[in-house]
């Protein structure tokens, strides 16, 4: 697989994770805990996997690259307080801690991208996508603190988690567009 198809497949890869875990993290009229904790390890699993696959594009050393390193770990981060036999406690704070590595991971896309010479519809897509996730991260950071201190803060989640799905998905443009400019 050519670097170009790795950055298109990681990206989708990314983008459909992103969207799993915030339907995993929306709230249901039906209580099915167990669903969803399977649909949001999965999300995760996804993102860091498609991350990864992005990261595996990218030849020499740039933000971006790193960005998305951090953003794969945090993912790892995310996956483990799930699969991990934990307290809630712990469990929340790997999740804070995940979010986190990925709103930094981000940010360093995010500047990475805005260091881009040339102002295009691509580099557009791809900034807004950058700051939509960093926001939608930070949001799911500080909804998992709020919950510590016994706050209710499951809207601040899930609102956090489709603003990261819809900047993936702009992410996920970015790299088509990108694509169809190189390949013009």
């Amino acid at each position: 697989m050519n670097n170009q198809s790795k950055a298109i497949v990681g990206s989708w890869v990314q983008a459909i994770g992103t969207v799993i875990s915030a339907l995993a993290n929306s709230p249901a009229s039906v209580n099915k805990e167990e669903l969803f904790t399977t649909f949001d390890l999965w999300g995760n699993v996804l993102q860091g996997t498609g991350n990864a696959l992005v990261v595996d594009s990218e030849e020499g050393y740039s933000l971006d690259k790193i960005g998305n390193k951090l953003q794969s770990i945090g993912n790892s981060v995310n996956v483990l307080s799930l699969l991990a036999n934990i307290n809630e406690q712990l469990q929340t704070e790997l999740n804070i801690k995940g979010n986190l590595m990925q709103a930094v991971g981000g940010s360093l896309s995010f500047t990475d991208a805005l260091n881009d010479k040339d102002v295009t519809i691509t580099s557009i897509y791809n900034i807004c996508g950058n700051l939509l996730q960093i926001i939608g991260n930070s949001m799911q950071s500080f909804s998992g603190i709020k919950e510590l201190k016994g706050e209710n803060s499951k809207l601040l989640n899930t609102i956090g988690g489709w603003i990261q799905a819809v900047g993936s998905v702009l992410t996920f443009i970015s790299s088509l567009k990108n694509t169809e400019r190189e390949n013009e």
